[in-house]
């Protein structure tokens, strides 16, 4: 990569003529490179259009206006293309609990589930996958969404993001071609839930400004091991509206208390053979054993003049906070104790929107942020038939709730009276306003001129991409690299690979390289024009997963291969040592009615060998007497439940009569594999995997 410069922060305010000119990014440039010839682009009714790229605003930095007929109609046919399955995140599993507030912000917020430590307010928390549809699988590379319904005493408050901070477009006006280009292709009708195919990487090499938020998918992040064990982001700035109104902006994370986890892609592949449910499952299991998913609520909370320090624009969606640069503030945490009594009418038919706010609570100008607000409540209506989608009991508020909104379909209350309209005189109980109800932040607005723009503070696409891949450990770049070559190596086309390539040279030359060579391209691909040249920012260690895990096995799944034979008090010494560190245990066998131990006893199984892999375990154990591990030397699953471990970086605890499955399994000696007589080591070992054995196994970019 060429050599870079730092640069001062990008001129906003200041700099009015530059930012109030119209921008298309990179689109235009792309195209025009590519030589193609094409129809105008129009709307449904035949008016061409001029800019496809930004939503119609007041100003580069201003908020989304409501007359954008072109916005609205793209987003409203986009919202309604398929139903009743949702077009995005339909793949959903949610389960019920609470929020507790443990540190006010009374001195930014009025917002009372912000302010009144130790209240427990309900919630309903639902997560998902994006690309694929319902029945879909549960452990794709993927975002996973992260949607939370906090039922208030002043209103329903839903808290709708994923588990990356940042997003892959800038401006809601693309979020129809972004799906469209990740979904299945029209003319196959595949690939499902998955974004190694061509329409996705095509659309990606013409939009840099997602490099940022795909760097994190082809990051371990993608393939979380759980959804206990990832993150939480809402993505966008808010705002806090004080009682004297005067606002801070927020940013709100979720982070979960076991830590953060993910799978390896091989482990992942063959998840996806053996339990499709393999999500859906753990949350369900956790819940029942009274293993409740717990997270922390933090907040980032900067003021404008902060923000207006910031070497980038907050209102970028495709930008991060650095925590180094504005820290995180626990104040609350989320549990999730009860699993729905009906996944229909309550994982289906939930329905959040980020418009529902509280007092207390604004919207930033974020433009993406600003078409969501139109786009989810349009979707409700398309996806459950009717404005009353919030009389459905999992949608409706826990407080009272009265307006004058009347009729349409699926109506089940009956409101009295022969008022419905206001103002009025002829009821003295009807609803009125009220000077403590929600009000927006009395922002200044910028100067400038109406039209389809996107401010040039929005312009450096590479920067935080950059500092992303190279504050990784060396494992998690690794795994970033070989993710690349595995989706760019499903691509046909052999110029969106090369033109990958060369959007990666902007993001870090040793990591272009590493693509290149995995995908035998020579030469080295150019690098496209850069509309702002990247900058070296300081590395942020907070955006490690393997850097940030928690030295903990609690949460997690350890697995003991049994047979006939068994020594007994091994089994009993590492199911002791394993649950006292706060993970649960489940005995293999190669017969689902378990298997007679040394002891002369039976031990149930709680899976058979062939249908529980190793892949279902965080760290397993392999106790056997001589006899039975001969016998498992001619069952594939059994070789391949010893293999599969060592080769996923496992620790994998073994007995001496173990050790001729072992060897006829080709794993050999390290520090993860320990000796079953040593509980206490093993459990050690288990709370990691042994990424030291990563480079002696498995060839990588």
């Amino acid at each position: 990569m060429a050599s870079k410069k730092p640069s001062g922060a990008p001129s906003r305010a200041s700099g009015a003529a530059t930012a109030a000119r119209e921008t298309r990014g990179n689109a235009d440039e792309l195209h025009q490179l590519a030589g193609d010839q094409h129809p105008p682009l129009t709307t449904n009714q035949g008016v061409p259009l001029s800019d496809d790229q930004n939503s119609l605003r007041p100003s580069p930095r201003g908020p989304t206006l409501l007359e954008d007929f072109i916005l609205r109609e793209k987003i409203t046919h986009f919202d309604h293309e398929r139903i009743p399955e949702r077009i995005v995140h339909a793949r959903g599993s949610a389960a019920h609990g609470y929020f507790e507030l443990t540190r006010s912000l009374k001195k930014y917020t009025r917002a009372k589930v912000l302010t009144e430590v130790g209240k427990k307010t309900p919630l309903f928390t639902r997560f998902s996958t994006v690309a694929g549809g319902a029945g879909s699988i549960d452990t794709p590379r993927d975002a996973r969404g992260i949607a939370v319904k906090l039922y208030t005493s002043e209103g329903n408050w839903d808290l709708v993001g994923i588990n990356f901070p940042v997003f892959f477009i800038q401006d809601a006006m693309k979020f129809p071609d972004l799906v469209h280009a990740l979904k299945m292709e029209p003319d196959r009708g595949y690939p499902q839930a998955a974004s190694a195919h061509d329409t996705f990487w095509d659309y990606i090499s013409l939009t840099p400004e997602s490099l940022h938020a795909v760097t994190w998918l082809m990051s371990d992040r993608g393939i979380p091991r759980s959804l206990r064990m990832m993150e939480g982001f809402m993505i966008h700035s808010f705002r806090l509206l004080a009682e004297d109104g005067s606002s801070t902006f927020v940013k709100f994370h979720w982070r979960p208390k076991l830590g953060l986890q993910s799978t390896i892609w091989d482990e992942t592949v063959k998840i996806t053979g053996a339990d499709p449910d393999y999500h859906r499952r753990d949350l369900f299991e956790s819940i029942q054993r009274g293993a409740f998913p717990e997270w922390e609520l933090a907040v980032q909370l900067f003021s404008q003049e902060q923000a207006d320090a910031f070497p980038f624009d907050h209102l970028d969606p495709t930008k991060l906070i650095p925590e180094e640069l504005v820290p995180l503030t626990v104040i609350g945490r989320m549990v999730l104790d009860r699993w729905p009594d009906n996944f229909f009418a309550e994982t289906e038919q939930v329905a959040f929107c980020p418009s529902h706010l509280v007092p207390g609570i604004d919207f930033s100008n974020d433009p993406l942020l600003q078409g969501r607000l139109f786009s989810y409540l349009d979707t409700q209506l398309s996806r459950l038939g009717s404005p009353n989608f919030h009389q459905l009991p999992i949608n409706a508020p826990k407080c009272p709730f009265a307006n004058l909104q009347r009729d349409a379909q699926m109506q089940m209350q009956s409101p009295k009276g022969r008022v419905s309209y206001e103002p009025n005189s002829l009821s003295s109980d009807t609803p009125r306003e009220t000077p403590a109800g929600f009000m927006h932040a009395a922002e200044a607005t910028e100067s400038g001129r109406k039209g389809r723009l996107r401010a040039e503070s929005f312009a450096d696409h590479y920067s935080q991409a950059s500092r992303f891949y190279r504050s990784q450990t060396k494992p998690e770049q690794a795994h970033i690299a070989s993710a690349f070559v595995f989706e760019l190596s499903k691509v046909e086309t052999v110029q969106v690979r090369e033109a990958m390539v060369g959007h990666l040279r902007h993001v870090d030359e040793d990591l272009a390289v590493r693509v290149a060579n995995g995908l035998a391209l020579s030469p080295m691909p150019p690098a496209p024009p850069a509309r702002v040249a990247p900058v070296d920012l300081p590395l942020s260690p907070a955006l490690q997963l393997i850097g940030k895990m928690k030295d903990t096995l609690k949460g997690r799944m350890v697995g003991i291969l049994i047979h006939d034979g068994s020594d007994a008090t091994t089994i009993k010494a590492l199911r002791k040592a394993v649950e006292a560190a706060g993970a649960a245990v489940q005995i293999v066998a190669p017969k689902v009615g378990g298997a007679i131990l040394s002891n002369g006893k039976k031990m149930p199984a709680d899976g058979q060998l062939a249908g529980t892999p190793s892949v279902f375990f965080d760290a397993v154990a392999v106790v056997l007497s001589e006899e039975a591990a001969r016998q498992l030397t001619g069952e594939s699953a059994a070789k391949d439940f010893v293999s599969d471990a060592f080769a996923h970086l496992k620790a994998i605890a073994a007995d001496p009569g173990a050790q001729a499955l072992l060897k006829v399994a080709g794993v050999k000696k390290d520090a993860g594999v320990i000796d079953a007589a040593d509980p206490k080591a093993f459990v050690a070992a288990a709370k990691t995997r042994q990424w030291a054995r990563e480079p002696k196994i498995r060839m990588l970019p």
